[in-house]
């Protein structure tokens, strides 16, 4: 098993254990876009806001030519930089602030990649938020430790897909629970170590 100080979890889902008291974090499926000696950030995938991108649009005055787009949710990504947008996609065009995470997966904070999507040029799969969960060096790999997460790796990229874009917010927490073969309702919210 590799030491918790030489892990790298980017690309990966954090499950909150049972026992996440945190009211941002309890029950939560997030993704990591990048984790190394610096801290990790990543992006909640399931807590709904009650915004949709039109709403988006209109404060961010994007004027929106595919309607279509306009119920699509925006989703709460974590407590930090709240009034900004974080967008998961699949690898398209680069964007003036694209970072790829995995082959399959790239993250966008400029206002360029919304533009886009309004004018229907965008990625093939979204997943805008407001906000991004973060770690600072060391923090993640403590909460690990005390069992606070479970990590799941997914490698098909339909799962992945599935995750991040195509299943609704309430099934993504059982959706990663099964990928890795356990119930969530099975797991106790006291930790322990043999």
């Amino acid at each position: 098993m590799k030491p918790l100080e030489n892990m790298n979890l980017t690309g990966q889902f954090l499950i909150a254990m049972p026992a996440m008291q945190d009211p941002f974090f309890s029950k939560t499926v997030t993704f990591i876009c990048t984790h190394n000696e610096d801290g990790a950030m990543g992006v909640v995938l399931n807590r709904p806001m009650q915004i949709t991108l039109d709403h988006l649009f209109n404060q961010i005055n994007i004027s929106c030519e595919h309607p279509a787009i306009g119920d699509i949710p925006v989703f709460f990504g974590g407590p930090v930089q709240t009034e900004r947008g974080f967008v998961l996609h699949t690898p398209s065009v680069e964007y003036n602030s694209t970072l790829q995470i995995t082959p399959a997966i790239a993250l966008t904070t400029s206002k360029d990649i919304l533009e886009s999507t309004a004018q229907n040029t965008g990625p093939e799969k979204l997943f805008i938020s407001l906000g991004y969960a973060g770690w600072s060096a060391g923090q993640l790999e403590e909460e690990m430790s005390h069992n606070a997460w479970l990590s799941v790796s997914i490698s098909d990229t339909k799962a992945l897909y599935d995750l991040i874009f195509n299943l609704p917010f309430d099934e993504k927490l059982s959706m990663a629970m099964r990928l890795m073969g356990v119930n969530f309702a099975t797991l106790s919210d006291v930790a322990g170590h043999a």
